[in-house]
């Protein structure tokens, strides 16, 4: 089932998700809605990403993270030159390459997509032209490669440039060694997308896993190209089994978390899940699901981005 943008996705609804060009702080509404009127979503976050300052984080074992530019980026700085984990987008660049050489000086030689959405792909290019081979899913490839719709942006994404594309891909795992670090790569079944991984680097016990974790916040769930709120939970489980109380985990947007921050985001999808099936099992419509308001208990803590109409929508398709 999917719905035109009309229906999935009000004004209020492009901005609230346009803030995603930063994980520091977001845009205001008023802010966008003056700079950007009329444009779409993917317009909004592009033409932010210009402007919004790159926070850098350290976490331990060479490993640090940048945030600010579409996706969180993690680095592994070393020997054998860095490793980017996500690539963010274009307009970010200056600011990017000048926390990239605060970090170290070391070239950019590798580059890992943690799944195709473009505010972690659209950087490739750049990335690839600095010396970096992009490492992906086969499925990043292949939706990097033709012409793809986000029906519940209204958006069709052009093939990208042949420079921006994986040369290396792999089906369902991968170990690097790079810098002295073990860098293990795992698709998971569909969840946000059908492309999306993890990046474990497991010398630091430090874990990318990419859009299967928007930390603070509810989820955007790419139902056109394999996502669903079930596999989403899916992959928060997998998550789950493989992390400890110490492990650093980096979503793909908010801040660095913990073992237990997942968990309650977790908990809050199934919950909401529930309910929604629940009303839907009863035969509601999507609109009369929505009137309901199943997501209220958990719109203060988790609804200040993807807004909470969009979301029960995104989980009504799901259940």
């Amino acid at each position: 089932m999917t719905f035109n943008a009309a229906d999935t996705m009000s004004r209020r609804d492009f901005l609230s998700i346009a803030g995603l060009v930063t994980a520091a702080a977001w845009f205001g509404p008023s802010r966008l809605l003056a700079q950007h009127e009329g444009d779409e979503i993917v317009n909004l976050m592009r033409a932010g990403a210009a402007t919004a300052a790159i926070d850098v984080e350290t976490l331990r074992g060479n490993v640090s993270v940048l945030m600010g530019s579409g996706g969180n980026i993690a680095v592994l700085a070393g020997r054998d030159g860095k490793l980017l984990v996500d690539a963010g987008i274009p307009g970010s660049r200056p600011r990017i390459t000048q926390a990239l050489a605060a970090i170290s000086p070391d070239p950019i030689t590798r580059l890992i997509n943690t799944h195709w959405h473009f505010d972690h792909t659209d950087g490739n290019e750049w990335v690839h032209a600095a010396g970096a081979t992009i490492l992906a899913h086969e499925n990043t490839r292949k939706h990097l490669s033709t012409a793809t719709r986000v029906e519940d942006w209204g958006y069709t994404f052009p093939p990208a440039p042949a420079g921006a594309l994986p040369t290396d891909v792999f089906t369902t795992d991968r170990t690097l060694r790079l810098n002295g670090t073990t860098v293990v790569l795992n698709h998971y079944e569909p969840a946000h997308t059908d492309s999306d991984i993890s990046v474990h680097f497991t010398d630091a016990d430090i874990i990318h896993v990419g859009d299967t974790w928007w930390n603070g916040v509810y989820p955007f769930i790419d139902h056109s190209t394999g996502g669903s709120i079930n596999g989403t939970i899916r992959a928060a489980d997998n998550n789950l089994a493989k992390v400890s109380p110490t492990t650093v985990i980096i979503p793909g947007h908010g801040p660095v978390g913990n073992r237990a921050q997942l968990v309650e985001w977790r908990d809050m999808l199934v919950g909401i899940r529930d309910k929604v099936a629940a009303l839907k099992k009863q035969g509601q419509t999507v609109d009369e699901v929505v009137a309901a308001k199943p997501t209220a208990a958990y719109d203060a803590k988790w609804g200040s981005l993807i807004v909470p109409n969009f979301f029960t929508r995104l989980v009504y398709v799901g259940v």
